[in-house]
């Protein structure tokens, strides 16, 4: 059995093996020349071109030459190209001439092994003496430029009878397609085409065509193989990139032009692109386990020209501390910091972050400050602070670093001395005493005290004695039996506080000073805490308290009471408020009494119900119920919302149901899905931030019967507080029925 050729193979037969293995083994040898082109005879037209081909093989390689009429051909009209290093020739006779250049031409392959001869027959015809269907050129090749690389086609349509056959010529050599590896095609048109042109395609083009009736050449077309030459540039420009540490990344680089460039990277004056492994166009430069941040260049060269184009490979890390910081001005309200950024990676914005030196609280912070140079506000005057500033990428917050201190300049006390209190040494001569301000905004130089029998005056007309910084000092030269105003302000190098609020002595010797920083705070809903300073060597036996509701002005109460420095008043009205005097008693007489100060009850809950509760049945399944508020001395404050409650007398659901949430605006409420034909007992409530206040007494309403409805709705009734346990009356009907109905105040029947 015959082997199986193996895939792909083609089996060839025994005897034409041999003869190829005689040529391959004869191959290493001289031979003779062989003819594998040979001319063929031809008819032209006078005027035309004609070509004789002919090539031989062999070794050493032939040379050919041609003979007419046993001579060397020798013409200016005759012109021989050869091809195949002279084992090919071309015989071109142009313009062809009747009778003078009709003959026998003989084509001689010579080498030193031998010659071999062959002849074609040429005849030339004149215009008017050519044969019907002698071949005619209805369209020749026309002057073409094209750009290397692209297609160029060259057309040409023949007509004869019988059709000629087209073949090409290139600068009068024949164009064989079949040694171009498919890139020249002769299309079933006629026309040649040229795929991926080359400069090596540039020259002049002939059509010729053939039939029995004798050849016809074309005129002559040029075709241009033009290089574009533009200077490189790039397509796509690397990019800058961000990778975390020991991370990957890759830089893509491309580049064009014509001719199109070489592409190589580079870090520094390092070629990372060997010189023999150059891309052309596009080059990935592939970094991996990348810990340091670096300029990448991309450089494309070519004829034309070198570019470049740099990429940033930034290894993402948190900022470092910012450096050099230092507070550069001060007033009594701001601080200006600067500082250098410490960081050669870019930074997105920086963090102040400060607070009260030698406090362990939290830090304040300032974000968001794109520059090196900021000037925080805010601060408390003749305040030391400790600053620092931290910085931030696109990974997070940084450090911060190291804290200064700076600060605040002086200004103004911003409150009064507290707790101001006078007593009479003598008939004359006052004590006066106080505490320094909370915010004196700086050190404070010493106090000013005016004091005058007539408060109503200006404060600048009231009489002044100044003191060092001391916090007591005497005023004398009082005149007896006078009641004085009284208030003390303290004074910065910058400037003079606000002043404390007056108080009043009465020159009486023995007679108690007005108590001071008497105030009042809500301890509930119904108790005020009042609480004072003690008069330091005062021989108080009595504390007198006045009092009164705001709303209340004629009716005023009064409380006497042993000396103590606080005092609770009880049983108060919710949410009102009330304002207090106080004075002290000696043995001597009343003292002044302090002005007004005032303190509001806190809330409670509604000790009434809404008032006037009605429900009216407005449909089988609906009851509406109306309401106004409780009375304003009942409210105990600001009614935020209502609540409504119901039950079923005699349904089927007799689950008790509460609407939450209705808002204050509200004194009506629709309550909907109900059973139909059925009595409901409903209630109100009105509830403050406290909590809910009592409910309304019950109020009955029964549903109308489905389809029917009265005019007007259906009327409710009241029920007592405490009404005894509802009988089955009227009986339960699904659907209702019809039956006379009575609605009025007090108990059913039956009841």
């Amino acid at each position: 059995m015959a082997p199986k050729p193996a895939p792909g193979r083609t089996m060839m037969p025994l005897v034409p093996a041999l003869v190829v293995l005689g040529l391959v083994a004869g191959a290493h040898g001289d031979s003779k020349p062989v003819f594998i082109k040979v001319p063929e005879d031809q008819t032209g037209l006078s005027g035309g071109v004609a070509s004789f081909v002919c090539q031989a093989t062999g070794e050493p390689k032939p040379r050919i030459t041609w003979m007419k009429k046993g001579k060397k051909v020798s013409s200016q009209r005759f012109e021989v190209i050869e091809f195949d290093d002279g084992a090919g020739s071309v015989l071109r006779i142009q313009p062809l001439r009747v009778q003078r250049d009709e003959a026998i031409y003989e084509c001689t392959a010579t080498n030193s092994l031998g010659e071999i001869n062959t002849s074609a027959k040429l005849s030339v015809l004149e215009e008017e003496q050519l044969p019907p269907g002698f071949p005619s050129i209805d369209m020749g090749p026309q002057l073409k430029v094209v750009e290397k690389a692209r297609t160029a086609t060259m057309l040409c349509a023949a007509g004869g009878n019988p059709d000629p056959e087209i073949s090409w010529f290139k600068d009068f050599l024949p164009v064989d397609p079949a040694t171009s590896n498919g890139r020249i095609k002769q299309l079933r048109s006629g026309a040649l085409q040229i795929e991926s042109s080359e400069e090596s395609d540039q020259g002049k083009y002939e059509c010729v065509a053939t039939n029995s009736a004798g050849t016809r050449y074309s005129a002559p077309a040029n075709l241009y193989v033009r290089v574009r030459r533009v200077a490189p540039r790039f397509s796509i420009p690397p990019s800058s990139q961000e990778v975390m540490p020991g991370g990957s990344v890759n830089l893509t680089c491309v580049a064009v032009g014509a001719p199109m460039p070489y592409v190589k990277w580079m870090v520094g004056a390092e070629e990372l692109t060997k010189e023999d492994e150059m891309p052309v166009g596009r080059n990935v430069l592939e970094l991996s386990n990348v810990v340091r941040s670096a300029n990448y260049t991309c450089v494309a060269i070519s004829s034309l020209g070198m570019i470049e184009a740099t990429a940033q490979v930034t290894v993402k890390a948190l900022p470092k501390p910012p450096i050099d910081l230092v507070v550069t001005e001060t007033t009594a309200t701001s601080v200006t910091l600067t500082w250098d950024s410490g960081n050669s990676e870019p930074v997105s914005y920086y963090g102040i972050q400060y607070r009260p030196a030698g406090t362990e609280g939290p830090f304040q912070e300032v974000d968001g400050v794109a520059t090196t140079r900021y000037s925080i506000g805010g601060l408390s005057p003749f305040s030391e602070y400790a600053f620092r500033v931290l910085a931030v990428n696109s990974i997070g917050r940084g450090p911060p670093s190291e804290a200064v201190r700076a600060r605040t300049g002086e200004q103004a006390p911003s409150s009064p001395p507290r707790r101001v209190q006078a007593r009479m040494l003598s008939a004359s001569t006052m004590l006066v005493q106080w505490e320094p301000p909370e915010e004196p905004n700086g050190l404070v130089r010493g106090y000013r005290v005016y004091y005058t029998p007539d408060s109503r005056r200006p404060l600048s007309a009231w009489h002044k004695h100044n003191t060092d910084a001391g916090l007591l000092t005497t005023v004398g030269s009082l005149l007896p039996g006078i009641t004085y105003s009284l208030r003390v302000l303290a004074f910065t190098a910058v400037g003079d506080g606000p002043p404390s609020p007056t108080i009043q002595v009465k020159t009486q010797q023995g007679v108690p000073a007005q108590p001071a920083d008497f105030q009042a705070e809500a301890d509930s809903d119904t108790r005020i805490r009042l609480s004072w300073l003690l008069p330091p060597q005062e021989r108080v036996i009595k504390y007198e308290l006045v009092y009164w509701a705001a709303e209340d002005e004629g009716q005023q109460h009064k409380v006497t009471f042993d000396p103590t420095s606080s005092y609770t008043l009880e049983d108060l009205k919710p949410d009102t408020l009330y304002r207090f005097q106080l004075a002290a008693r000696s043995e001597m007489g009343v003292g002044v009494f302090t002005p007004t100060v005032e303190a509001r009850t806190a809330q409670s809950t509604p000790s009434a119900p809404p008032q006037k509760v009605t429900c009216v049945s407005v449909g089988s399944t609906t009851v509406r119920v109306s309401w106004v508020p409780p009375p304003a001395d009942s409210r105990n404050g600001v009614i935020t919302q209502y609540s409504v409650a119901y039950e079923a007398v005699d349904g089927e659901d007799r689950e008790r149901h509460v609407v939450d949430g209705i808002g204050r605006e509200h004194s009506s409420w629709d309550l909907v899905g109900l059973e139909k034909w059925t009595e409901y007992r409903v209630w109100v409530r009105a509830h403050t931030d406290v909590g809910p206040g009592p409910e309304s007494s019950p109020v009955l309403v029964r549903t109308d019967e489905d389809g029917r409805r009265r005019r007007g709705g259906r009327a409710a009734t009241r029920l007592d507080p405490s009404p005894p346990a509802p009988g089955p009356w009227p009986p339960a009907s699904p659907e209702g029925r019809v039956v006379p109905l009575v609605l009025a105040q007090g108990p059913r029947p039956g009841r």
